[in-house]
Parts: C-alpha cells; structure tokens; sequence
C-alpha cells in the first residue's frame, strides 16, 4: 500500500512538472522579472492569453465588455479540466441552488471564487499579482482546482490602470528613486485612481452609473460567486490588512459569513507568520455601505473581502517608508499572491459547506419589511426600474388600493393611496436581502465610526412616495409600453418639466437648434394646466427650421417624450405665451474647471452628466489656465467640489466678479462655496458650531478622542430641506426635497438672495449626524442664488451629483443652468 501511494503521488509531481513546462511563467513571458518594472494592461491581457493557449483545458479567457477608452475587460476562468468541459453547467447548478434558476441543483462539492484586481488604478501591484496567482493555481496548487473554479479579472479598471502605468514608465528613474520626494512618487492631477471619467470603481457596485460596472453586473449576477475579493493597496506606513472586517456590520451579513471570514483571516497570518510579515484585521474597513467591491457581494450572499497592501500609487517600484523599509513592488505583489492563493486555498476545504451556507443566505422569510411599494413621478419609477434590472432584482405593479406601513415621508406608521402604476419590490425573492439593504428607510448601524456614508435608501434618492410594509402586498407584473406619440400641425407644444427625461429632451431640442420657451408662472390652455418650468414649442418661434413638425417628431418619439398641443397663444389664464413671464431658454455655453484644486471625483461626476447623462456640450477648462482664459465665451462658470485658494488669487477674483456683473452664471458646488463664504462683496457666510465644542474635545481623553469626534460629523446623512419652489432653481419639485448631506460644513441662510432650499429642522430621516453637528443645522443653506449685477452666484451646498445616485437632485442643477437668471443671449 505504501508503494502504491509513494508511486502515486511521484506520478501526481512528475505531471505537475509537465504542467509547470508547459506554462510560462509572467517573468518569462514578460522579458523581466515580474515586479521590477509596471506592466501595462495590454501586457497583462496578452499573458492571460497566452496560458489560456498553453493549457485551455484549464483556462477560458473570455471578454465581457470594453471600456471608455476602448479597453478589453476580461474574465479568466480556471479550474480542472473536467470543471472547465461542464462550466456552465456548474454556473446553473449554482443558480438553482438559490432559486434564481428553475429546477433541481446538484451544488454541493464545487467553489466558486472570483477575484478582482485593480479597481484603483494607482493601486498596481494587484494585476501583477494576477499573473502570478494564475501560474501558481496552475502549476503548484492543481489539487485545490478539483473542486473549486477560480474567476480572476486581471483589471478592472485599466483606464485607470494605464493612466498610472503611462506616466510612471515616462516618469521614473533608472534605477527607481526610493526618495518620496522624487516626481515620481507624486502623481499629477487626476492621478490614476478613477476610470476615464474620474468615478472610483469601488463605489460604484450597486449605483452602476458607469460602463465597466455595468458591463461586469451583468455577469456577476449570472454566476453569484461564493467568495469575491477586492485587492487594493494603502498608504505606504501601512502593512497588510485582510478579513475579518471591522464593524460595523449591516445586519444581514449572517453570523456564518461573519465565522468564515475569521477562519479566512486565520489561515492568512499563518503564511504571513511563516515570512515574518506585518498584517492587521478588524479595523477601518467595514462592511456597512452596499456598494463597495466587499459589501456588495456580500450582501448578495457571498464571502466578501478587501485586501489592503501598503504602497498605492505613491509606492512606484520601491519606496523608503516612514519605517525606515524599503516597500518594493515586487514585495507588494507577493504579498497579495499569497493571500488571493490563501483564499482559494480555504474556499477548496470548504466547498461543501460554502454552497450550504450560500443557499441558507437567500431564505429572506425572517425579515421585517415584506414589501416596499413606491408611488409618484412615471420617469423616476421608470429610472428605478432600470437600476433594479441591472441588479436582476425583480420587482411588480401594485393590485391593491390602499398601503399601509412605515411612511418614508414621516418615519412613522401611516398609510398611502395607490393605483396599478405604484412599484412593488417583494423582500421575498432570492436577492431580498439587498433588496433590504437599499430600501430600508434607515439601516441599523452599530457603530458610528464608518469608512463611508450611512444613508442612501432608493426612495428618498429617487424622490418617491415610499411605504415599507410588515406584510406582503397584492402585486403582478403589467406589461406597459410607452406609447409613442406623433404631433399634428398646430400653434404650439407643451412639455412637463420633473425629471431628468425632460432634461435630456430640452437638450436635444436645443442641440437641434429649436427655441424653446419656459413658464415662470403656472398657465392653463385647451384645458390643461401647466406647472412652471413647462417648455413651449412654437412654430411661430422656429421657422429657421426646415420641416420643423417632422423634425420635432423624431426628436419626440427617439426621446419618448409626450407633448400636449396647443392651439393658440392665448391662455385660459395667464400667462400668455408671448408674456414676459414665459421666456426663451438660452442655448447655453456652459464650462467647468478641471486640474488642481478641483476635486477630481466632482469633476468626473459634472463631466459624465454632461457627456453621458444629459448628452450636452460642457467645455472643460484646467484652472492652472483660468487666469488668461475669455470667460465671455460662456454663459455658465461650474465650479466642482474642490479648494480654490490658489485659483482665485485677488486679480482672479476680481475677473470672476467682472464677468458674472454682465451676466455670467458661477455655480458653485460643495466646497466650493468657500472660495466665497465670508468674502467681500458676497453674503454667504458659514454657520459655526456651538462654542463649546472645542473646549470640550480638549478635555476628552486621548483614546476616546476620536469617537468623541464623530460627535461633529455628518457621514452622508437624509434630512429634508423645505423648498421654495416658486423659484427657477427649484421648478418641477415639491415644497420639500430628501436631501442627502455629506458634510457638517453648514452656511447660514443668505440675507440678500435667495434661500431655494434650506433646513428648518435637524430631524435626521437616515443615516449618521453628531449631536453637535446637528445643532449648528436648524435655519441653514441647502441651495441658493445670489444676484451680482446682471449675473448670479448659485449655490449648492449638497452636491446632488455625488456619485451620480442621487437621481432626484440631478434637476436642480440642470434649472440652474438653464432657468436660473436666464440671459437668452448669443456669444
């Protein structure tokens, strides 16, 4: 028997020594030794390539999208060869083992991993340790394949990726300068964190507003991973961290996913023991906030983990920390090989019970809300309908009449009238527990001291009528379809004006040349009444336009807009359409500043809304350049979160001042608003905090310092603002407006202006706010305009674009552009 088991395993090492001879290894491929210098994305795409030739019975490459800048985004799947011949047929099994496939699972003995590297561009070290994770689970660890499939994207951000890769190839010295005051160590502005658009990837999970998110949801829901891990990297001090995670924990994370990531964490330090290796667990990274590369699988019922190596985009090749160590790349990259095969390693031995475990998470019989019915305006249902679809949560139109539950509008217990068109989102389906996660009116939260927002519940960011129910509700599933309407010749059209569809639709009238009026003051004609804000089509106004009836069909119908026709200028009541009160939208030009001192995230965020969101041209001017920039050229001055001390020296300011006096429009965003708080000729001014505050944190104890601290924050929290909706700013909304704060910065309410929207109470409807920051809130400004001249400053102390989710504020900022202090001019 011993022979027998001798001769056995001399076979099982001589076929792995085949194996091994078969497969290049990355520093063959490459022509360096892995980790003495970056790879670019390309490179890494061609190794996988490469060893899917060498062995594809064990490797399938396949692409599942591109990126902005036309990128390949890829996925690996590596397993046995057996595993890889019946692929899909474990994809299934595994499905139907959590109900979202019809009919009867055998998954009981096979683990899926999937493992993400690089969503933070400048943290690159991850898709070189890609490429070596995949040589080894092929060549030393065959045996873990056996049961398990292991599914690695290489990069999924490589825009980001190449944007750090580029300039550091360009930038380094030869050999690498371990001195951190060298240039390269220091990343220029935007730095190669975000993708194409500066939006950072890991945040972006459940709001999927950009492409490379979009694109790999698609496929993650198809296979629902068991484990998924996010590498990243950390400041240059710091040494490794792995799960457990810290708290807190959202309250559908299940006590086994908790006990595994501890076991996970365990056989880490037992690698990282062996190589003498620092490493740190259960601190700054929680799993609270649904949308990270961690919390998101997780609450999808997987084993989700970040993996944070010391280093990020200021590491380079080799680096000289404050410990007096020199951090290499090739160190770095070690590091997370080591834990990504670790991981893989524990999900083999325990296969069996990840897939029980992973079946049990999708029993959503025990939570409290049964049913989240939404009521209110049809595009912004519509708008969360398509948000569910990307997350493949099904959802269903409401048969009863009358609701009750928790009124999201008052945080208590009321009822709501509903017809068929009210959206019902069933808590009892297999992905209830996100489902949970996103439309509770305030996720329980154990601990205040977070890494991210604590608010984001989809009703109050969609501006819907909410009721969550303790019972299920009578719902089925309609086929509606928008029907498509065709206009005949008449005086004139009118359009609503509440939502984004009716943004996009202002702007391809505008970008086809069309004058386009709106109403200041409600109207009624041919027995419709108008709110303001309404757009008027007139064919008297657009007579340059050739076959102007045709052409605005086609607008209409690409747009699915529907208009009412009206068949005089003369209103039932006024306005007439000729009154000074309906007035022309101007064709604006609109720019923003870019470069240092903006904040690259808020920049991203007001470019992609542009480009991709209301589809308007937005000219993008580097501040480094303001200074000798025409500011007549435009209408319209963005100013995105950022801190502006440098731009607006005092000649700037002054030139600012001068442009906006003739007419032009300064929208300032977030921070922002302190290039001008306090200053000369403007009366914004900040709102402090209690002045006992400080004189407090002094007497509080070092270790308790930092809690005592979270006393004066606000981590992204609801409250609701009272709305003067008479305003351009505020037309198409209600008399009140959900908005989500991110900050405890609050500016008193302006004494010659206008306050648009503003609290009036520090009730908090979501989320985490300090007791002391809450008592500087009462009486402050959300959104606002001051006049200058002929021109405005336009305030906007909560960036309604954050991360591009918040979809019920988007608006504001659009009626800022085009309705606010209209100047219906030409440059």
């Amino acid at each position: 028997m011993q022979k027998l088991v001798t001769s056995l395993l001399v076979l099982f090492c001589f076929q792995l020594s085949l194996i091994a001879q078969t497969i290049s290894s990355p520093s063959d491929f490459l022509g360096y030794e892995i980790g003495t210098q970056f790879s670019r994305n390309h490179q890494v795409i061609d190794y996988f390539k490469t060893v899917e030739k060498q062995v594809p019975n064990q490797v399938k490459l396949k692409t599942y999208g591109k990126t902005n800048e036309r990128r390949g985004l890829y996925l690996a799947y590596i397993s046995s060869e057996e595993n890889i011949e019946n692929l899909e047929t474990i994809r299934e099994n595994n499905l139907k083992n959590i109900g979202l496939l019809n009919g009867e699972s055998s998954a009981d003995d096979i683990a899926i991993v999937w493992l993400s590297y690089n969503v933070h561009g400048n943290e690159a070290s991850s898709s070189e340790a890609a490429m070596l994770t995949l040589f080894k689970l092929l060549t030393e660890k065959q045996e873990w394949l056996k049961n398990t499939v292991v599914i690695i994207d290489p990069s999924v951000n490589p825009d980001g990726r190449d944007r750090y890769i580029n300039w550091y190839n360009e930038t380094a010295s030869q050999p690498y300068d371990i001195d951190r005051q060298a240039s390269e160590h220091n990343e220029p502005w935007p730095g190669g964190r975000p993708n194409h658009y500066l939006f950072d990837l890991n945040r972006d999970w459940v709001w999927a507003s950009q492409v490379e998110t979009q694109q790999r949801l698609e496929v993650y829901n198809k296979w629902m991973p068991h484990v998924h891990v996010d590498f990243h990297e950390q400041g240059i001090n710091e040494p490794y961290y792995f799960a457990p995670a810290a708290e807190p924990f959202h309250e559908v994370i299940t006590d086994w996913q908790r006990d595994f990531q501890t076991e996970i964490g365990k056989n880490h330090a037992k690698y990282f023991d062996a190589e003498g290796w620092l490493f740190f667990t259960r601190e700054r990274f929680d799993l609270f906030y649904p949308s990270y590369g961690d919390t998101y699988p997780t609450f999808m019922g997987a084993m989700g983990m970040t993996y944070e190596q010391g280093g990020h985009g200021m590491a380079g090749l080799g680096i000289f920390n404050d410990e007096g160590h020199v951090l290499t790349l090739v160190e770095r990259l070690t590091h997370h090989t080591t834990s990504g095969l670790s991981t893989v390693e524990m999900a083999s031995k325990n296969a069996k019970q990840l897939n029980t475990e992973f079946a049990k998470f999708f029993d959503n019989s025990n939570l409290k809300y049964k049913s989240y019915v939404l009521k209110g305006n049809e595009d912004k249902l519509n708008s969360l309908k398509t948000l569910l679809n990307k997350h493949h949560i099904t959802f269903e139109n409401a048969t009863a009449s009358k609701v009750s539950g928790m009124n999201y509008a008052t945080g208590k217990q009321g009822s709501l009238n509903i017809d068929s068109k009210a959206l019902v989102v069933h808590a009892n389906q297999p992905k209830g527990k996100m489902v949970k996660a996103l439309f509770e009116p305030n996720a329980k939260l154990s601990d205040s001291l977070t890494y991210d927002i604590t608010a984001w519940s989809l009703p109050y960011a969609y501006g819907l009528e909410a009721m969550a129910s303790t019972t299920k509700i009578p719902s089925e599933t309609l086929l509606s379809k928008k029907e498509l309407q065709t206009l005949t010749d008449t005086y004139g059209y009118v359009s609503k004006w509440n939502s984004m569809d009716d943004a996009q639709f202002l702007a391809a009238l505008l970008k086809h040349n069309f004058k386009v009026r709106f109403t200041e003051k409600p109207f009624t004609s041919n027995n419709n009444k108008f709110e303001r804000g309404s757009l008027i089509i007139t064919k008297g106004d657009n007579k340059h336009i050739k076959n102007f009836l045709e052409t605005l069909n086609t607008i209409v119908q690409e747009q699915a807009q529907h208009l009412t026709q009206i068949n005089s200028g003369f209103s039932q009541t006024t306005p007439d359409i000729g009154s000074p009160d309906i007035k022309l939208v101007n064709n604006q030009k609109v720019a923003v500043l870019s470069g240092e001192g903006t904040s690259s995230l808020s920049y991203g965020e007001v470019w992609h809304f542009f480009e991709q969101q209301l589809h308007y041209p937005l000219t993008s001017i580097n501040t480094d350049d303001f200074g000798s920039i025409n500011l007549d050229k435009y209408h319209v001055l963005i100013l995105p979160n950022g801190n502006y001390r440098k731009v607006f020296t005092d000649d700037n300011m002054t030139k600012l001042k001068v442009w906006v006096r003739t007419g032009g429009k300064v929208i300032a965003i977030d921070g922002a608003l302190r290039s001008f708080a306090g200053k000369d000729g403007f009366s914004l001014n900040y709102k402090k905090q209690e002045d006992d505050v400080e004189k407090k944190d002094n007497l509080t104890a070092y270790a308790d310092r930092e809690r005592e601290y979270s006393n004066n924050l606000i981590t992204g929290a609801i409250f609701n603002a009272k709305v003067d909706n008479t305003h351009p700013m505020a037309f198409g909304y209600d008399d009140n407006y959900f908005t989500l704060k991110l900050g405890s910065t609050a500016y008193s309410l302006l004494d010659s202006g206008y306050n648009v929207a503003y609290l009036n109470n520090t009730k908090v409807y979501s989320g985490f706010a300090g007791q002391n920051a809450l008592k500087s809130l009462d009486q402050t400004l959300v959104f606002g305009e001051e006049h200058m001249g002929n021109g405005s400053f336009i305030y906007m102390v909560d960036n309604t674009l954050f991360r591009s989710f918040w979809e019920n504020g988007k608006l504001f900022l659009v009626n800022s552009i085009f309705f606010v202090n209209n100047n219906a001019y030409e440059l």
